[in-house]
């Protein structure tokens, strides 16, 4: 009879142990990112880009601290609004997410951090570039591309110097991300001796133009410069048009994607279109980043937006670093994560002192023949 209790408590230690096992060896990483509203190209560009990197290290088994896990993507919607975003951070808080890719965009990715930081949850934005929001003072906080005063000012030199633009009319649509970058770009251009001779704005929502653009005509604009994303610039493009406006077109990483095309179609003239992609890669890298194209198209049966490959390279130096802390618990893998090494399909990631990715690319592009096409990496 004693040795059938040993028996039965052996096997009720076993079954408990094997339950907390079940329980432990699951870790959760977020995502979020716009997935309905105008943008939601976007962002299920970048969750597609999650979700690959998830199935690919669920697919070759993650150890972490002796024992195998499974990567489980948790994916939220955060419409680019500021307040829903933040309510989607506290739901993460609240869930203790091991870490979150994301936000998409300045506007929800800065106040975001605060909650995230403030429940020590590791956050990697993919492509939020406004400079403020690795400039809070936030341990938690981490970007992946160059900030609007490297994509701004790159892309208002290029105007002047480049584009010989004498009259230049500027259009923010009032986030944190369009406003940044067109601050950035309009200092860039009074600096580099240019003129801006018009200074717009708009909403993320607007889809009526013809006041403004009637207002940058009668100025005649040689360049019109807009701050804000695809869904908008695309619409604003065909108005141009309407209007007889044949003056280039630049804007920074919101419109540069293929969806601009798209929106913007017979509007958009050979050479018309100048954008800057914050991130790039060049030489050898450009095998990896068109192998990585050309998986997640047959995958997901759509071209990569513009993001993805930096969503993905977030989820796995992620992992990567509660892989090298032996933990995936926050306040252990933290400090492995601000000291990555890593080489990535969007190339080397080494984060400095504020959590911004060190020399970070930008690839200048231009539209021809109804595609994108890259003009040239600049670091």
């Amino acid at each position: 009879m004693l040795m059938k209790l040993k028996i039965v408590a052996a096997a009720a230690i076993a079954l408990s142990t094997g339950m907390a096992f079940a329980q432990n060896a699951v870790v959760t990483i977020a995502h979020v990112g716009p997935t309905s509203g105008a943008i939601a190209h976007l962002g299920k560009d970048n969750e597609n880009g999650a979700k690959m990197a998830v199935e690919e290290l669920n697919a070759a088994g993650v150890t972490i601290g002796g024992q195998k896990v499974t990567i489980k993507l948790m994916t939220e919607d955060d419409a680019a609004d500021p307040k829903q975003g933040t309510a989607v951070a506290q739901k993460l808080a609240d869930a203790k997410v091991a870490g979150v890719v994301g936000h998409l965009n300045s506007g929800t990715t800065i106040p975001a951090s605060r909650i995230y930081s403030e429940a020590g949850i590791p956050q990697v934005s993919p492509s939020a570039t406004n400079p403020k929001y690795t400039r809070q003072g936030f341990k938690t906080a981490f970007r992946l591309v160059a900030d609007d005063t490297q994509l701004g000012g790159t892309l208002g030199r290029y105007a002047v110097k480049e584009l010989k633009g004498k009259a230049i009319a500027v259009i923010d649509d009032r986030t944190a991300y369009g406003q940044g970058v067109a601050q950035e770009f309009t200092k860039a251009v009074e600096a580099a001796g240019g003129t801006v001779v018009a200074k717009e704005f708009t909403t993320d929502k607007a889809t009526d133009f013809n006041s403004i653009l009637t207002t940058i005509k009668g100025k005649k604009a040689d360049i019109v410069f807009f701050g804000g994303m695809d869904a908008v610039a695309g619409p604003m493009l065909r108005q141009m048009k309407s209007l007889g406006i044949s003056a280039k077109f630049m804007g920074g990483d919101g419109i540069c994607s293929t969806e601009l095309v798209k929106l913007g179609g017979d509007a958009i003239a050979d050479g018309q279109v100048y954008c800057a992609e914050a991130g790039g890669v060049e030489g050898s890298a450009k095998a990896g980043m068109e192998k990585f194209k050309a998986a997640f198209k047959t995958k997901f049966g759509a071209e990569v937006q513009v993001y993805a490959p930096y969503v993905y390279d977030g989820v796995k130096i992620m992992v990567a670093a509660m892989v090298k802390a032996g933990s995936s618990d926050p306040a252990k893998y933290l400090p492995v994560l601000a000291a990555t090494n890593y080489q990535g399909v969007t190339g080397p990631i080494v984060f400095d002192e504020k959590g911004d990715i060190k020399n970070g690319a930008l690839t200048l592009k231009t539209v021809k023949g109804g595609k994108l096409t890259d003009i040239a990496v600049i670091r």
